[in-house]
């Protein structure tokens, strides 16, 4: 029997039914469910000054990409008896007054490690603490908890892919089944007066029409991330033999990898669903890679970036960033004019594709940081931050821990010192899949 009068769901990542524990305890000894996302002026809101239509924060390919995985969520969701409730403005507010009007006595969301979000977190849970809410925010979109890797290692996380692996172990959940399918929902419970809505168009947003040749052809949402992963996972020699970086780096449409990157960005896929498929096939397969090259590894050398990420205070800055080595950026001006050359030249199509192969990411991020270890990268006098916001920008599946751990990693700012053939062909370059 329902215990509560109700549940908030609230979804920032995690836009997927299958293995999301997060849903699944919202669900539970509830009479209704609120499935809750907020359309965040931070991320959404046309920016007329950006070098490509977009946001402040990000390019028009991943808010599409975004809105696309939030119709499909709506639409698995209303197949369960529920339906996904669009609400905008400042995402701690909107969930405050929605905690105050409905009859909440759980709110659920599933564990972010980005500063932006750990900020929001603490202002809804502190409300909710003193309202008397239970909160339940479990870690799902890693395979392992970056928290307890950097308690294991002394308070401090670890810098190097081995040391991370060694720390980690297997996960714990790994041998155990994950919760994928759900036959359904509590139905949603009065909304009173909040103004809820469907998910937005590109134009209702505020961006006009654009031409549908202009968008990435890979489309988001649960539903096509595991289309996607089934196709990958039934080829099972090679996910065996998978190894990178090997692979083509002429191939954009029809990529030598998985493509799975932006599913996992939003959460449309989960990694330990993902994870636990992989090791379906290693044990049906007579011999297979083993990490850092394997898939399996690309999915470690994930949770190491965001577990540096999560213990690294000011990660996304050199100052204030106690694994960055400080630089000294000379003649800005010439390295300004150089990295818009850069931009144009090497994030030409990009604005089309929204996705690049690692081998060419390689490429572009060692052509552009001054560090004093890398001749290629002195002859444009910029900071690697600058290349990382056109990443974070254009591309869909821009990770906020993955995207600055690898500029830092590849201006030989952190991590390594020397740029190595070794070490660039060891990096995943937020493009694992």
């Amino acid at each position: 029997m329902a215990s509560g009068s109700g549940s908030l769901m609230w979804f920032r990542k995690g836009l997927r039914i299958h293995d999301n524990p997060a849903l699944e305890d919202a669900a539970k000894g509830t009479r209704f469910l609120y499935p809750v996302f907020v359309i965040d002026p931070h991320y959404m809101e046309p920016d007329p000054n950006s070098f490509s239509p977009g946001s402040p924060r990000a390019g028009l390919n991943r808010i599409r990409f975004l809105l696309e995985s939030l119709v499909d969520l709506d639409l698995s969701l209303k197949k369960l008896g529920s339906r996904l409730l669009v609400l905008k403005g400042e995402p701690s507010e909107v969930l405050i007054r929605c905690l105050k009007e409905w009859d909440v006595t759980k709110l659920c969301f599933e564990y972010d490690t980005e500063p932006y979000y750990q900020a929001l977190d603490v202002k809804v849970k502190t409300y909710a603490s003193n309202a008397g809410i239970e909160v339940f925010s479990p870690v799902s979109h890693t395979l392992f908890n970056p928290a307890d890797i950097i308690h294991k290692n002394g308070g401090r996380p670890p810098l190097t892919y081995q040391s991370f692996v060694r720390l980690a172990g297997q996960p714990s959940w790994a041998s155990s089944p994950l919760s994928i399918t759900v036959s359904s929902l509590p139905h949603v419970g009065d909304v009173g007066s909040c103004e809820i809505s469907e998910v937005p168009t590109i134009e209702e947003l505020g961006y006009g029409e654009s031409p549908q040749d202009g968008f990435s052809p890979f489309r988001g949402g649960e539903s096509e991330a595991l289309k996607r992963l089934r196709k990958s996972i039934a080829d099972k020699v090679w996910v065996a033999t998978f190894e990178k970086p090997k692979g083509n780096p002429s191939a954009f449409l029809k990529p030598a990898t998985t493509v799975l990157s932006p599913y996992l960005k939003f959460g449309c896929l989960s990694c330990r669903y993902f994870y636990q498929c992989l090791q379906d096939v290693y044990r049906n397969v007579k011999r297979h890679t083993s990490p850092p090259v394997s898939l399996v590894g690309q999915l470690l050398w994930r949770d190491f970036f965001y577990t540096v990420a999560l213990g690294t205070p000011n990660f996304d800055q050199m100052r204030g960033n106690r694994i960055c080595k400080q630089m000294t950026y000379w003649c800005r001006y010439l390295g300004m004019t150089m990295m818009n050359c850069w931009r144009l030249g090497g994030m030409l199509g990009q604005d089309t594709l929204g996705l690049m192969l690692s081998w060419f990411r390689s490429a572009l991020q060692v052509g552009l940081d001054a560090s004093s270890s890398t001749p290629l990268c002195c002859m444009f006098f910029n900071s690697w931050r600058s290349g990382r916001d056109v990443f974070e920008r254009l591309l869909i599946d821009s990770d906020w821990a993955i995207n600055n751990g690898n500029w830092l990693w590849l201006s030989c700012s952190s991590f390594f010192y020397q740029v190595t053939a070794r070490y660039l062909s060891a990096q995943i370059l937020e493009l694992p899949f």
